[in-house]
């Protein structure tokens, strides 16, 4: 499901398991692999071209931005659904 910015309002935060599913599927791995600490790109061997793909793919997805800084700080499931958490507004 793709979410534009204007549906953004209501979107709802993801579960770490819902978010799991999607970073699974946008690497073509297996859930199980991707736990809440792998790094990315050192345990899950993403190169930097698929971690930005993560990165874009969430900002549609839950019709958020991220700024330059962000981006460095989703290297993990843990870290990428911590700052979704800061971002989606609760409802």
């Amino acid at each position: 499901m793709s979410v534009t910015p204007q549906d953004a309002a209501a979107t709802v935060m993801p579960s770490l398991d819902e978010l799991r599913g999607v970073v699974a599927e946008i690497l073509d791995a297996d859930a199980a692999d991707v736990t809440d600490d792998a790094d990315f790109m050192a345990d899950l061997e993403v190169d930097s071209l698929m971690a930005l793909e993560v990165v874009v793919v969430l900002e549609k997805r839950f019709g958020v931005k991220f700024s330059e800084s962000e981006l460095r700080q989703v290297t993990s499931l843990r870290q990428a659904h911590q700052l979704l958490d800061r971002k989606i507004p609760a409802l």
